[in-house]
């Protein structure tokens, strides 16, 4: 399956994908008139019923991402905001997700909760949350990736970003079972001896 969002930006938000993500809010007519008057200014919309947000930085957003498109089912909607990959899921994966990420051993690490190993905390987002989500009208430093194209797109769960973000961990630390080289030491090439 090949990746929609790496090829060039998203376009930015078609109308059912506009209806779609202004359902989340109490007053969607609002937040669509809001868009309609100013298609460059992001919007607060709550989370936990029509969808819940999954925030990772960027680069390991993008490697989870990756993971997704490449060896996956693909992903939901995924916008990047200030720093950060907000990929959308199903409701309920933020209640899911930190159980899941915690029997995977995801928060061993410092005393603050972060991980030794440099692998980065995901944020989950759901009921009595918020998110700052894009403007309809993609721009640098905020932009749909993968925008909302539907009235009711495919959301992955906790089980499915799970996978990616161990796959994107697994990605980018590269384990040998050789030992590192010893930089001084002399190496002779055997394999040509009589």
């Amino acid at each position: 399956m090949s990746s929609p969002w790496n090829a060039s930006d998203a376009d930015g938000l078609t109308p059912d994908g506009a209806a779609w993500l202004a359902s989340a809010g109490t007053h969607p007519r609002s937040a669509l008139a809001h868009w309609r008057e100013r298609p460059d200014a992001p919007v607060v919309l709550p989370c936990g019923v029509v969808f819940d947000v999954v925030s990772a930085p960027t680069v390991f957003g993008r490697r989870m991402l990756d993971r997704m498109w490449e060896e996956g089912p693909g992903s939901g909607p995924v916008a990047e905001f200030r720093g950060r990959m907000l990929l959308f899921a199903a409701p309920g994966t933020a209640q899911r997700l930190p159980a899941l990420m915690e029997w995977e051993e995801w928060g061993a690490g410092g005393a603050d909760g972060s991980r030794t190993d440099g692998v980065p905390p995901l944020l989950c987002h759901g009921p009595g949350d918020a998110v700052t989500v894009p403007a309809a009208a993609a721009r640098s430093g905020s932009r749909w990736l993968v925008a909302p194209d539907t009235r009711h797109p495919w959301l992955p769960g906790p089980e499915v970003l799970l996978w990616a973000a161990v796959r994107a961990a697994r990605s980018a630390v590269r384990i040998s079972i050789f030992p590192p080289a010893d930089q001084g030491a002399n190496v002779y090439d055997v394999s040509r001896r009589r």
